[in-house]
Formats: C-alpha cells, structure tokens, sequence
C-alpha cells in the first residue's frame, strides 16, 4: 500500500485549473467560457447558431442577418466587453500567465 504524502495546502481553485490542464481538457473549458461571455455581452445567445474559439479568433454565426449586422457595427465594443468579462472569470485558465483575449471577432 502507498502512503499519501502531505504536500502544502492549495486553494481548491487552484487544483480544479490544474487538474484541467493536465487532462487536457483546459483549452475546451476556456472555449465554454468565453462562449458564455460572448452570450453575457452581447444578448444574442438565442440567435447564434454556431461558435467556434480558435488563436485568439472567435467565428460566430447568428441565425439573423438583421442580428449579424448589428452585431458586426457593434464588434470593437463587443470584444472588449468580453475580454473584460473574461479578465473578471476566475474559471478561466491562462496558460503560462498569458490571459485568455479574444484578439478578432467575426460575425456570420
């Protein structure tokens, strides 16, 4: 039988993140919660069709060209928001004290 070995005390945030990026699973969980930010910011969770997270770039399309259009003159104010929303989520893992931003939105 192996014995637990103490190790120092970590707060449980900490060992969730952890825990996330050894699994690999970290870059998903960071795509689910800048999605959650898109619908925080912009309102429009019930019109968009698909979302996809990928280098900085966020591919969006809305099931609206009224929306989409909307959207698209309101993209600077939106990504800021976002990434204001991402700054503020504990939940979200950034890797090698690099935050997580959405560099460019595209509307679809």
């Amino acid at each position: 039988m192996s014995r637990m070995v103490r190790k120092s005390a970590q707060p449980l945030l900490e060992v969730f993140k952890q825990m996330l990026m050894e699994s690999g699973a970290g870059t998903t969980h960071n795509s689910r919660r800048i999605y959650s930010a898109w619908d925080a910011a912009s309102g429009a969770g019930h019109y968009t069709i698909k979302r996809y997270y990928r280098d900085g770039n966020l591919y969006i399309t809305t099931s609206s060209s009224v929306i989409c259009s909307q959207l698209r003159m309101q993209s600077d104010a939106l990504r800021e928001k976002i990434n204001s929303i991402l700054d503020q989520d504990e939940l979200v893992i950034n890797e090698e004290d690099r935050p997580v931003r959405v560099k460019n939105l595209i509307i679809r």
